[in-house]
């Protein structure tokens, strides 16, 4: 049995996957009926300062949040949690009144109806497209964190409001990190001019510690503070709750997303309670016949390897690609001796709050991020499901079977 709100998720990535699947790195438009709809748009005039709502202040929500308000173009005007201590402890040190703290699964609506211009997504991975579509139905920008969907309809409907949003004259920022760095930036303009002398393989790979994996209670709440980290239908699984990092990062270098995927993954840790794989690895193919290998992990066991990082192997050169580390281009006629890209968690997110202001206040609405995420997450997707089932998977297949992932709601606070 579902809950309404449930249900209210799957009639939403229902009616738009059909619609969102067009091809890879499709680029947004803006046709003539937009004109119409601008008006409903919160669009914000240079200088005039952005009221939003941020919705998820755990750990990570809540530094976000002092970006934003460390940022002079922002007033946190809202601030909303589940658990309604949270939406007051943390609302109470951001300066947000006491009447615009709202708790449950509805408090982002009630954000919504307080007259917000934009509404910043840091909580649960599952709720964003529900959230993200009321939003930019409300006439707010959104700016949300990865992965911002968990399953194949959520990312095609994702794709078809980047599209929605533009029409609206809104923005809608995906907070990728990595392509922000200059090293990065640096690398990728170079590969884009053959300085690798054509694609062979590419590896790549992902590891952290552990996360918390307590036992799921009466109703799924005790798993809103962290452990929903350990559930594939809430976080998509390891390769999207964290290797999303470095698979956008070679998707966005390349220009490329997989076309199947074989691989193996599983769960190691004692006592597991979640669903969330603790390993893997995975053998992704491109369109071009590339070979592109990955494997990660989430345990605590002093592993030295590669941390967020890929290698671009060529028939010249070899690029090397790093959310922290040495950034570089070996051999080829366009060697770079490469620069170490460090504080990119911290900087990459400063950077993205900077970006989001200046395309809301100059009346940017592109929005590339949500596009590009396509790609990235389609990838991860063909992954964790490729190695869950131990077979070759194709994406086309991936996309024909369009499967949704559902979580209980049943007893929660609305």
């Amino acid at each position: 049995m579902t809950t309404g709100r449930s249900m209210t998720r799957r009639t939403f990535v229902g009616q738009t996957a059909a619609a969102a699947a067009i091809p890879l790195l499709a680029t947004a438009s803006t046709p003539a009926a937009a004109e119409a709809e601008s008006k409903a748009a919160a669009e914000v005039p240079v200088g005039r300062k952005l009221r939003i709502g941020v919705v998820g202040l755990g750990g990570r929500g809540s530094w976000i949040a002092n970006l934003f308000k460390q940022h002079p173009g922002y007033e946190i005007a809202a601030a909303v949690d589940y658990f309604e201590d949270t939406a007051n402890a943390v609302g109470g040190r951001l300066g947000v009144p006491e009447d615009k703290r709202f708790s449950g699964l509805s408090g982002y609506k009630r954000a919504l109806d307080s007259g917000v211009d934009a509404l910043v997504l840091k909580g649960i991975p599952y709720f964003y497209p529900e959230q993200a579509a009321a939003a930019i139905d409300a006439g707010c920008h959104v700016y949300m964190a990865k992965p911002f969907a968990v399953d194949v309809p959520s990312v095609f409907a994702m794709q078809a409001l980047a599209k929605k949003a533009t029409q609206k004259k809104l923005c809608l920022l995906v907070d990728y990190q990595l392509p922000t760095d200059p090293a990065n930036q640096e690398a990728k303009q170079r590969i884009g001019a053959d300085a690798l002398g054509g694609l062979a393989h590419i590896y790549s790979g992902g590891t952290c510690g552990p996360l918390p994996d307590p036992p799921v209670g009466p109703t799924i709440e005790n798993l809103f503070r962290r452990a929903w980290y350990s559930h594939v239908s809430l976080s998509g699984d390891l390769l999207l709750l964290y290797d999303i990092h470095i698979i956008d990062g070679v998707t966005w270098v390349i220009g490329k997303r997989a076309v199947a995927a074989s691989g193996h993954s599983r769960i190691v840790r004692p006592d597991p309670h979640g669903d969330r794989t603790d390993c893997g690895g995975f053998v992704f193919e491109l369109a071009d016949g590339t070979c592109w290998t990955h494997s990660n992990q989430l345990l605590q066991n002093n592993a030295v390897m590669y941390n967020l990082e890929a290698d671009l192997m060529g028939l010249k050169a070899t690029a090397h690609i790093a959310y922290s580390g040495k950034v570089f281009i070996r051999g080829g006629p366009k060697h770079y001796s490469g620069e170490t890209s460090k504080g990119i968690y911290a900087d990459g997110a400063k950077a993205n709050i900077a970006e989001f202001y200046r395309c809301v206040t100059e009346g940017d609405f592109d929005n590339p991020t949500p596009h590009r995420s396509v790609d990235g997450h389609l990838t991860a997707i063909l992954g964790r499901e490729a190695a869950a089932r131990k077979t070759r998977l194709t994406m086309d297949e991936l996309i024909k079977e369009n499967k949704k992932l559902e979580v209980d709601l049943r007893g929660l606070k609305t």
